[in-house]
């Protein structure tokens, strides 16, 4: 008896995290921030899902010649319907004047994003909030808070999405904790508004998109930036999915090229009922 129950428990257990596993799938055509673009649609991953967003890079090169690159692993988790908790890991590398480099981590990055509704004649809509909290050498001197508010609106041949965000702080809270404005901060906005458009490929699993965002710097009397961006995004298998893009920044105190490349691995709660 013993012995029976020892070969049909594992068996059991093994089959659970298996129908965990195949419940929980990556969507091609769910985009995130910064993955390949910065716009994102309003859905949140699934319930009970878990997504690990692993080594999404961004490379930078500014027109004087300065190379800048980040590393953000995060994760995601569908607690609950319609609702996407983030934790990220930011990792800048940046080099400076006179040849000095500078690889640390870039603070501690939570968020969340709530679907308010599905597509009907009216879009989807979401909202979304950011905190990023003071760690590493890079990291802010402070919290620093967002908020964004999205909207999704599919047709035919096509999808469209409408991103608009502020962020609240002040010159001293970017500065970081040295008080000298590190790479990674040198990103951050008052606000931000984008808009992008996507084709899906059904029979590829692929989706290809493009954006043009614009945004207010912290610094005073720093340009407004204008960005344009596109990528690609793949389905390699139900629960993994790569993308990669690049842009260029048309207006702005540092104009220059970004390339961006990440995949995404889906994964669901063991504990997880069938439905």
């Amino acid at each position: 008896m013993l012995a029976k129950l020892s070969r049909v428990v594992p068996a059991l257990l093994l089959g659970h995290l298996a129908a965990a596993s195949a419940e929980a799938q990556t969507d091609y055509f769910n985009t995130d921030a910064g993955r390949p673009i910065r716009v994102e649609d309003a859905y949140a991953i699934e319930r009970r899902a878990i997504e690990l967003q692993l080594a999404p890079l961004r490379l930078e090169r500014e027109r004087g010649g300065a190379y800048r690159w980040g590393v953000e692993p995060e994760i995601a988790l569908g607690l609950f319907a319609r609702t996407q908790i983030e934790i990220g890991f930011p990792m800048v590398h940046a080099e400076g004047p006179r040849g000095t480099r500078t690889t640390a981590l870039a603070g501690l990055e939570m968020s969340a994003l709530y679907n308010l509704n599905a597509e009907t004649r009216l879009p989807a809509l979401a909202l979304a909030a950011d905190v990023v909290m003071p760690a590493g050498p890079l990291g802010p001197s402070t919290s620093i808070p967002t908020v964004k508010a999205i909207a999704t609106k599919t047709f035919p041949w096509a999808r469209f999405h409408v991103n608009g965000q502020m962020t609240f702080a002040d010159d001293d809270a970017t500065g970081g904790t040295s008080g000298i404005v590190p790479p990674a901060n040198a990103e951050f906005s008052r606000w931000m508004a984008g808009v992008a458009v996507d084709k899906t490929l059904p029979l590829r699993a692929m989706l290809f998109t493009v954006e043009v965002v614009t945004s207010e710097p912290f610094e005073a009397g720093a340009a407004r930036r204008l960005d344009v961006a596109g990528g690609s995004r793949i389905q390699l298998s139900p629960r993994v999915a790569f993308d990669a893009g690049g842009g260029y920044r048309l207006r702005g105190d540092e104009p220059g090229w970004f390339l961006t490349t990440g995949a995404a691995v889906a994964i669901g709660f063991p504990w997880a009922p069938r439905r």
